[in-house]
């Protein structure tokens, strides 16, 4: 069972920040935000953040919303005019707890019909804040900064959600360390959700339960059941004799 996210790509300062850039993007913005695993909250080393969300804010704005029947399109409708409304309602709370709207947060122009919303780009917050807290999914990013490794690995853990995290590093051993201690059920160094579909799917914490994938996922739908027989006359203590 698994019960969507709020999963963090952490990018430090040493990282090739051009892949770095492309995995961000890609995993909050492919399949217009509604994806589970998407990498909604961006914990962002602070000697490249004003570098990097610069950058950011430049490819946000020129994402391609539009129709799914256009090849060009990037990133098409939301599901369904009710969770059109919920998104953008989650720029109101962001605003209202001190968070800066830079990039979207509305109605795409030319497009007056349809649960289009702008790829948007959440900036000054804090991982308190319900714009990083809660599942908004949807083209939504929310970047926080970090000073240094640990502060990094408490602000990827401190959100109830646990299904997926990102690493974006040349440190490798950096990179395992801080990819054992995000408290996911999968986590992905140096790439955007690259998955060998025979690998275990599913979370931690309120990310659901059990894991899907090959053999897992025949363990996942199978109910073991014990039977115990008796095959001598083994004693059997009197009680009350």
């Amino acid at each position: 069972m698994e019960l969507g996210g709020k999963s963090p790509t952490i990018v430090f300062a040493d990282a090739d920040l051009d892949r770095a850039l492309d995995g961000t993007l890609y995993q909050i913005y492919s399949l217009n935000g509604e994806r589970c695993t998407a990498g909604s909250r961006l914990i962002l080393q602070a000697p490249i953040y004003d570098q990097f969300v610069a950058r950011l804010a430049q490819r946000v704005s020129k994402i391609k919303v539009g129709s799914p029947q256009d090849p060009a399109t990037e990133v098409g409708p939301l599901i369904h005019p009710e969770h059109w409304h919920k998104v953008r309602g989650y720029m109101d709370i962001a605003r209202e707890d001190g968070a800066t709207v830079l990039v979207g947060g509305e109605r795409p122009s030319g497009l007056s019909e349809g649960n289009y919303f702008q790829p948007t780009l959440i900036t000054q917050a804090r991982n308190d804040m319900r714009i990083a807290q809660e599942e908004v999914f949807g083209p939504v990013l929310t970047v926080v900064p970090f000073k240094d490794e640990a502060e990094a690995i408490q602000l990827a853990n401190d959100v109830r959600y646990g299904l997926a995290g990102y690493v974006w590093t040349s440190d490798l051993g950096r990179g395992h360390r801080v990819a054992q201690a995000i408290e996911a059920g999968m986590t992905w160094i140096n790439s955007h959700n690259v998955r060998d579909l025979r690998m275990p799917f599913g979370g931690a914490k309120h990310s659901g339960i059990g894991r899907e994938g090959d053999h897992y996922s025949f363990e996942l739908y199978t109910e073991v059941k014990a039977i115990h027989t008796a095959i001598g006359n083994h004693p059997i203590p009197k009680f009350g004799n």
